[in-house]
């Protein structure tokens, strides 16, 4: 395998080498193989979703979106997401915050409960629910007396939405402030700065392209998922029903035109999503490099003055 740089004799001068050996052949047969994969799990899913929600034409289509169980399905999501998605925002700005930048008692536990939606399923999730605030669960005859209602409404899907979504932008944020470190909010602090001007004008901008980032993951999550808040939400049409559920509604009727024509939308947030979490991907890099090259390189040493 030949080397990535090498030096030409008597220059000193570094030459570019490709970094792997491989054969025309193999590099065809490797991008053949994932376009090939992209293809079939990937594009003709999306093709398919498109096909068969304008099969009937564009008049069914649009007409699948006047009816008031999809309108209610469309608000309820976009309420959920609404609520969850700050909620995410500030726990995990906090969680990131503290863990990076403090030592305290609980910091291995407290990484570890950020990544237990990872490794716990949706549908269990949405079942601990369903047993804390459930009519027959643990607080349950509590709730009621006082006319409250957390499952089979709104609440208790916000509360799996939460639940589900809360470690996308600690993740992305965490490892972010690690790496960081604490100087620059010790010379904050030591030039009279307080903790909140530290944090708004020193900590957050450092990491604004991670929290975006992880805000793009966390909304697209909580607009598509299924498996907690189907169970929490009790599938009452027109009232608890997200966009997902009543995609799988109108699926089982048999009803394919408004089945897909729900599904193009979640597809379309889907792209959308993409393509957000491109820019900030393609923004974050080019700030990376803009300061990189603003920052001058006095650990490299003068050619000229060397002896």
């Amino acid at each position: 395998m030949a080397g990535a740089i090498g030096l030409r004799a008597g220059t000193g001068r570094a030459i570019a080498r490709p970094a792997l050996g491989e054969s025309p052949a193999a590099r065809w047969l490797l991008i053949g193989l994932s376009l090939v994969f992209l293809s079939l799990f990937l594009a003709l899913p999306l093709v398919t979703v498109l096909v068969e929600a304008l099969r009937k034409g564009l008049g069914a289509y649009l007409a699948s979106f006047n009816d008031p169980a999809a309108l209610s399905a469309i608000k309820l999501t976009l309420l959920v997401a609404g609520i969850a998605v700050p909620l995410n925002l500030v726990f995990g700005l906090a969680a990131a915050w503290a863990i990076a930048k403090f030592e305290f008692r609980g910091k291995p536990l407290l990484i570890t409960l950020i990544d237990l939606p990872f490794a716990v399923s949706p549908v269990i999730s949405g079942l601990i629910y369903v047993v804390l605030y459930g009519a027959h669960g643990w607080l349950g005859p509590w709730l009621a007396a006082h006319d409250m209602q957390i499952i089979f409404a709104a609440p208790g899907i916000v509360l799996a939405t939460v639940f589900v979504t809360f470690p996308f932008v600690a993740r992305e944020v965490i490892p972010l402030m690690q790496e960081q470190g604490t100087e620059e909010e010790q010379a904050a602090l030591t030039l009279g700065a307080g903790g909140w001007q530290t944090f708004l004008r020193v900590t957050l901008p450092n990491v604004k392209w991670a929290v975006l980032y992880g805000v793009i993951l966390c909304n697209a999550r909580a607009m598509g998922e299924f498996g907690a808040v189907s169970v929490v939400s009790g599938h009452i049409r027109g009232k608890t029903n997200t966009l997902p559920l009543h995609v799988e509604i109108l699926y089982n009727e048999y009803n394919f035109v408004a089945a897909f024509a729900m599904a193009s939308l979640l597809a379309l947030l889907a792209l959308v999503t993409l393509a957000l979490k491109s820019l900030v991907e393609w923004r974050s890099r080019g700030a990376m490099q803009a300061a990189h090259a603003a920052t001058p390189d006095d650990m490299t040493p003068d050619a000229e003055g060397l002896p």
